[in-house]
Order: structure tokens, then sequence, then C-alpha cells
């Protein structure tokens, strides 16, 4: 790993060169616009003859479906121990996401008009599973609790057509999330297609969530506008800002948990600890020989980690924040004094006993977060991404002749005497003002 000082001209190159959140490349994009194309307008018999191109599995319209009893049947080839962590994984992510329903409001005015903002969900939903090295059964349940929780009637899943026979554990959180009925042997962005404009086979949704490879990302923004998408997802990344009093084998452990998801992934060191950083990159390079995923690892250390020395603890929350990482490790004696100037991550672990990979796998709240320095606008999946909220207004006579000067005024220096016209023949049937 490379160590930089913070605002130096290394660092600064270190920087440019990062992965962040950005449209796919050229040829990628014509590539998945075709094939958008070709699914819009042939339907099932597209996404037969696009996998048989892209994924080497010949299928037919009948079996692009999954069948609950099939999801039941291939969930019975998972781990019994792996099915228990997923159920328990489940009850925690439900529980988390139950807090954040929101209800709405109903407010009544002085003048008896009632303003009121009501929350739906939406009528359906997609969610994209990766297969090959990102099937994640995790990221199932993240995604579907979730829609679930927010009520959404009919969730769609659409994977590539090997991954459920090569992974039983997806299966078997298919089962445990309660969402098999609409499971579908499609991938890449010919799924996506299918989801966003349907097909006799595959019925379409409102909303498509879930990550993908660099086909799925251009392919979702190709359909936006004809559904609503989640955030672009990019590699992992975590920051960990460390002191002093840092743990050198827990935070090096920690950034190689990052390291070994993908040669993209991100594992930056913040610390004012000239001693720590020393720490951190010997035991990194100690536990790194250990690792089945080492050659994984190593690349992404090399390519895309560094360890950062900063001035000073504050200096480094300033850089977590322009760096606005997906996951913000605070491995120092007094977490919560920091935690209040974070403002731009996914999200927060507080204290050496809280390893980023809790937030992947047993505390509950959703690891679908914003990568690629998204955090400064985007924030985790959530109930929220699965349902709409109406603006609901009922005026009352005397509301709206109290509102009527002022309603008359506005629509004057804007020039639209429509507009006005509808108020005045209301306050003027009720006996009020004609002019």
């Amino acid at each position: 790993m490379k160590t930089l000082a913070f605002g130096g001209a290394a660092y600064r190159r270190w920087l440019a060169r990062l992965p962040r959140a950005s449209a796919p490349r050229s040829a990628v994009v014509r590539q998945a616009e075709r094939v958008v194309r070709a699914v819009r307008d042939g339907g099932d018999a597209a996404l037969v003859r696009l996998s048989a191109r892209f994924d080497g599995v010949r299928l037919t319209p009948g079996g692009l479906r999954v069948r609950p009893a099939e999801i039941r049947a291939l969930a019975e080839r998972a781990d019994p121990a792996v099915v228990e962590a997923l159920a328990r994984m489940a009850r925690r992510i439900e529980a988390y996401h139950r807090r954040q329903l929101a209800s709405g409001f109903r407010t009544r005015l002085d003048d008896g008009s009632v303003l009121e903002e009501a929350v739906r969900p939406l009528a359906s939903a997609g969610l994209y599973v990766p297969g090959g090295r990102g099937a994640y059964p995790s990221s199932v349940l993240m995604g579907a609790i979730p829609a679930r929780v927010a009520g959404v009637a009919r969730l769609v899943i659409v994977t590539p057509p090997r991954t459920l026979e090569r992974n039983p554990a997806v299966a078997a959180a298919i089962a445990v999330a309660s969402a098999g009925e609409h499971v579908y042997r499609v991938g890449g962005a010919q799924a996506i297609a299918a989801l966003a404009y349907g097909t006799r086979t595959v019925p379409k949704v409102d909303k498509i969530v879930g990550p993908g490879n660099a086909y799925v990302a251009a392919a979702k923004r190709a359909v936006r506008g004809q559904v609503e998408i989640d955030t672009d997802a990019g590699p992992s990344e975590v920051v960990i800002l460390a002191d002093a009093s840092a743990d050198a084998g827990f935070v090096a452990a920690d950034l190689l948990a990052q390291a070994e998801h993908d040669p993209m992934a991100r594992s930056v060191l913040l610390s004012p600890s000239s001693a720590l950083l020393d720490a951190v990159e010997q035991e990194t390079a100690r536990q790194l020989t250990a690792l089945p995923r080492r050659e994984i690892a190593a690349s992404a250390l090399r390519d895309n980690g560094a360890l950062v020395l900063t001035g000073s603890l504050a200096e480094a929350v300033d850089v977590a924040n322009q760096l606005a990482p997906e996951h913000l490790e605070l491995s120092v004696a007094e977490p919560d004094a920091l935690l209040a100037r974070v403002r731009c991550a996914g999200a927060v672990f507080l204290g050496r006993h809280t390893p980023e990979v809790v937030g992947d796998y047993v505390a509950g709240p959703n690891h679908v977060l914003p990568t690629g320095g998204t955090a400064r606008f985007a924030s985790a999946l959530s109930t929220e991404d699965f349902v709409r909220r109406l603006s609901v207004i009922q005026y009352s006579t005397r509301g709206l002749a109290e509102a009527w000067p002022h309603l008359a005024e506005l629509a004057r220096v804007e020039g639209l005497q429509a507009h006005r016209e509808a108020a005045r023949v209301r306050i003027a049937s009720n006996g009020g003002e004609s002019a």
C-alpha cells in the first residue's frame, strides 16, 4: 500500500486516479442500448437469443421463469448453517427497516382546509441479483426485505441463468425473504430491459434496484424514465479513521476485508499517527499471505489503497468527508465526539469492536450503500426507495376565499389568466368576489 501525506502531490495523483461513479465506457453503453432495444422489440424471443449469446445457456420462453417449488428445492441444497444465518440476518433487517416506515401526516388549517401527505407503496419493483463473483445471498435479503416491508405487491427477481444452481444459498435467501413468486433466469442488460418494458413472460416493474456489471449499469441508465432505478453501484470501499490507540491488527483486517471484494475496491486508512501507519502496513502484508483471495486483495491495495498521514483527527474527518466513502470506520478512543462532524458516508461504524463486516451481515441496516463518492448526496437503500408520497389538498370555501388575493396576484404576475379564473369562478359561485 502507498503511504501518502495528505495534500501532497502524490496524494493528489492518487486521488485523481481513484475509481469514482461515472458513466460506463461508450462501447459498453452502445452495446447495452442495442440489447435494450432488442428486448423491447423482441420480448421473450430476444431474451432466449441473448441468453444463448452472452451466457451460453439455451432456454425456451417457458424455461425463463423459476417456479416457487423449484426455488424451494434449490434452497434445500444450501448448507443448513448458512440458511440459519440468513434467517437470523433477515429478522434483523426486517426489524430495522420496519422502523423506517413512514405513515405520512394530515394537517387541518384554521380555515378548515386539509393538507395531507399520503404514503403508498410501489405496485411493483425489480431486483437484479448478479451471478458469478457478485452472487451474494446477503444482498438478496437487503434488496427484497425493504421492498416487502414497504408493501410492494409484486417483487420480480432476475438473475443470470446459472446462478441458482451454482449457488443454492442465493435460492435459500430468496426463500427466506419470501420472494420466490416471480423469479426469472435472465441476466445482464437484457434482464434490465425485460423489467423495464415487460415481455410475455417477464412482468414490467416500476423501479429496478440491485448491483450489476458495467452492462447492467448502462442498461439501467438507458431505461431510466421508463422506470425508476437506484443509484449506480461501484467498487466497494472503506475509509478507516484511526488514532494512535487503534489496534493495527484490527485495522489491517478491515482494510483487507474490503480489498478482497474486487481488484477495483478501495481501502484507505487516515491517521495522524505515523507509527500506526507503519504498523498497519506490516500487519496488512502479514495477514494478506493467509487469504484465499490474496491476489485480488493485493491488486486492490496496490492500485487503489492508501495509508494517509493527516495533520490531526479533525483534518482526517475533513478528508473522509471529501472522499464520501461507502463505509467509514471511526477506530478512535472517542468515536462519538467525531461522529457529529461526519457529513458524507454511506454507513458509519463506531469504535474498535465494530468492524464493517457486521454491517454486511448481522446488524440490520441496509448494506446497499452509495459508492464512488455518491455518499455526498445519496443514502442507503431503505423502505423509502419503495414508496411514493402523494400530496393531498382539500380546501374549504373559507380557505379559498382567504387565499384569493394572493393567488390572484401570483397568477397575474406569471401571466396565467386561466389559473386566476379557476379560483375566481368558485369564489363567485359562493357569493364572493367576482372580479
